[in-house]
């Protein structure tokens, strides 16, 4: 056997061409990770397998939307609000309701997934509620004597907005109400009055994302004590009645006080769907009519 392989060609040992030899890529930088309202982007240079790292090298962005939305909705055990609630947390959106009475008697299953929180607006510690936020909605709003309507609808929605601006929450969504055409003399009552001084809040403290959503009549199934109203049978044939003829009702919109029979009527989770668009859309601010309310819940629809 060695005398055979002794008759064999010597080998030498060669080196291996540098066009073949493998190089371990190496990082210019460390990867940065940016953050802002609970978006993420991750950020890296690297230099190509066999280029020195002072050499020009290509670098890649890689972009990671990790969008985590959290909401305050104050009043949110009311008929809007809860609506509002229950679209958001099927959506994977964190909530948390804050209203006088807390959490609601009945037992549906998102409710488990709220954070309800009982408070007032006007002494609450909102240390406790705003707390990572990223948008705050406000259903607030009811009648009563003249100062009452004044004090909810509008100088409570103000401590909200103020307190939600204070904290650095970047949008704030209101819930108003169609001034259904109208005549000066009744839109001084103190329903609209506050209305409207909560909505110049609004837009005057969140220029560029705040939301004015102006329904008319808001139907749907409404809670009231342990009972269930049906407001939806009487509110969605309204809706597609009016709807259905407004061609040739616009015309009388000019009339005062029109609207408040050639208005439609506003389903509740259109509303909801709404608000949902307005939390998830940055492009989506301003003040919004019965017919963009209805084109906003469509988009989150489909």
């Amino acid at each position: 056997m060695a005398s055979f392989l002794s008759i064999l060609p010597a080998v030498s040992a060669r080196p291996i061409p540098s066009a073949f030899r493998l190089t371990r890529p190496s990082f210019q930088t460390q990867p940065t990770l940016h953050s802002k309202n609970h978006r993420f982007a991750v950020s890296c240079s690297y230099a190509e397998a066999g280029v020195n790292a002072d050499s020009k090298s290509n670098t890649i962005d890689v972009v990671a939307d990790v969008k985590s939305e959290r909401i305050v909705v104050l009043g949110g055990n009311g008929f809007v609000g809860s609506a509002i609630c229950k679209a958001a947390v099927s959506r994977g959106i964190e909530v948390i309701s804050l209203s006088r009475s807390g959490r609601p008697t009945y037992a549906d299953a998102w409710v488990d997934q709220v954070t309800w929180i009982s408070g007032d607006v006007f002494y609450v510690n909102w240390d406790e509620v705003l707390v990572g936020a990223t948008a705050v909605v406000s259903t607030l709003g009811g009648f009563g004597s003249d100062e009452q309507m004044k004090r909810i609808n509008g100088e409570a929605n103000v401590a909200a907005v103020n307190a939600a601006k204070e904290y650095g929450i970047p949008k704030f969504i209101l819930i108003s109400v169609h001034d259904y055409n109208l005549p000066s003399f009744l839109l001084s009552s103190g329903y609209f009055t506050g209305k409207r001084k909560a909505e110049s809040e609004v837009l005057s403290k969140y220029p560029n994302s705040g939301i004015v959503l102006r329904p008319g009549f808001i139907y749907g199934k409404r809670r009231v004590d342990g009972f269930e109203l049906p407001l939806d049978l009487v509110g969605e044939p309204a809706e597609k009645i009016l709807r259905a003829v407004e061609n040739f009702t616009k015309p009388l919109s000019s009339l005062p006080a029109s609207d408040l029979l050639l208005a439609p009527p506003v389903s509740v989770d259109d509303v909801a769907l709404a608000v949902i668009n307005g939390v998830t859309d940055d492009d989506f601010f301003g003040v919004f009519t019965i017919d963009q309310i209805k084109e906003a819940a469509n988009k989150v629809r489909v």
